[in-house]
Order: structure tokens, then sequence, then C-alpha cells
């Protein structure tokens, strides 16, 4: 987890070919026992965000009541189906994501949100504290125009907040959400596996600006 890798994302030609095979997905959420892959709930809404090493990042989210499953996997690289041995290369260009299956009704993006900027630094570029290449840079994935609209109002109130406190400019990759390919069952939930595993997120310290609400909870 310690370990200088590279900081600039390869380009597809550069990226390694991947495979047709998909990561076999056999095991539920070893917290609630709710099935990966699905079936959802209907109106249940899927975000995918990256915050470094996924296993930290994943249990802040599983514990917020209101979403419904979790799981990890790699995110916005070139490289189709990867395994970890080849994302943490730095060949593929994937981030370590976790896919937030969440039901509105219950807790809102709004929530998500201040999670996702309080919970880690999203001024690092290519790192997250001791952990660094491009596997670990922070990013937001967003699945419907609602999720982008209340993402970027999101980024903008926190990134001016942590400008005044002087504490950096905000580098996080927001996009469409790109294919999202399931991490080996062993990091799904592995800090409930094992509870004195490696978690390496580094909080800004900023409080959540004031402010910072998504279309949703506005309606």
């Amino acid at each position: 987890m310690f370990f200088n890798k590279p900081t600039r994302i390869p380009t597809a030609s550069e990226a390694l070919k991947g495979r047709t095979q998909t990561m076999p997905v056999t095991e539920p959420h070893f917290v609630n026992g709710a099935a990966l892959e699905g079936p959802y709930p209907a109106g249940a809404e899927v975000i995918y965000f990256g915050m470094g090493c996924f296993w930290g990042a994943e249990r802040l989210f599983w514990q917020l009541p209101g979403v419904y499953v979790s799981a990890v996997g790699y995110q916005g690289g070139h490289t189709s189906n990867p395994t970890y041995d080849e994302v943490c290369s730095g060949r593929t260009g994937h981030t370590e994501a976790v896919m937030v299956v969440y039901e509105p009704s219950k807790i809102s993006l709004e929530t998500l949100l201040k999670t996702f900027w309080e919970e880690h630094d999203p001024t690092q570029g290519m790192r997250q504290g001791n952990d660094r290449g491009t596997q670990y840079r922070s990013a937001i994935y967003t699945t419907t125009e609602m999720q982008m609209d209340a993402v970027l109002k999101s980024r903008d109130a926190f990134g001016e907040a942590l400008q005044t406190m002087g504490l950096g400019t905000i580098t996080t990759e927001i996009a469409e959400a790109p294919p999202f390919y399931f991490a080996e069952t062993y990091h799904q939930q592995y800090l409930a596996k094992n509870p004195n595993g490696y978690c390496g997120l580094q909080g800004t310290g900023a409080a959540c600006p004031i402010g910072i609400t998504s279309p949703a909870a506005e309606q």
C-alpha cells in the first residue's frame, strides 16, 4: 500500500488489454446479506465514489442507514475486467471505487456527498495520504443528471470553503459513470472481514459547507 506508483493515467494504447471474462460475484454483502449485483429495491439509485484505498471508503458507506448495498471495484480506466494486481501496476488507468446503492427515501444524496468530501482529502491528485498512484485518485461517477447537478454544486461549495481555509484546490474527477468492474471477493467488505485491516483515508478536517443540498432534497 505504501509504494510509489505511476501518477500518470496511461492512454488507451498504453493500457493493458484486459479480458472478456468478468470477475465472478459469488457471495452476498458480508455485513447485510444483500446481493451485490442486485436486484435492488424499486427507486434505488447507484453512485460511485473513489476516495483512495477502497477498503476504508466502503466501510464509511455501508454504515449509513439508507444505503442498501455497497461493493468495491475498479473504474475510470481502459482495461476491461482488470485484476487487483493489474490495477496496482498503474497500467490500467482505473481508480479504486465504491459502488453505493442507496434509497433516496431513506438517505439523501446530500448525506452521501457530505461523507465523501469530509472523509478524505480531495485535493491530493494521484494519491491519498501515504497511498500514491492513479488507483488512489479522488473520483465521483454519477448515473443520473440530477446526481451530476448535485455533485457539481457540492464540489463548488466545498471547494470554496477549502480555498477560504487555505486547504488547496479540489482535484476530484467527476464524470458520468464508466464501466464498473467488481473487485475480487476478498476485497468486498474487507474491513468487516478483517477488523484490524489497513485503512488509509485522510480526511480534510473541514466542516461541510452550509448550503450543500441535492436537487432532490430541495423538492
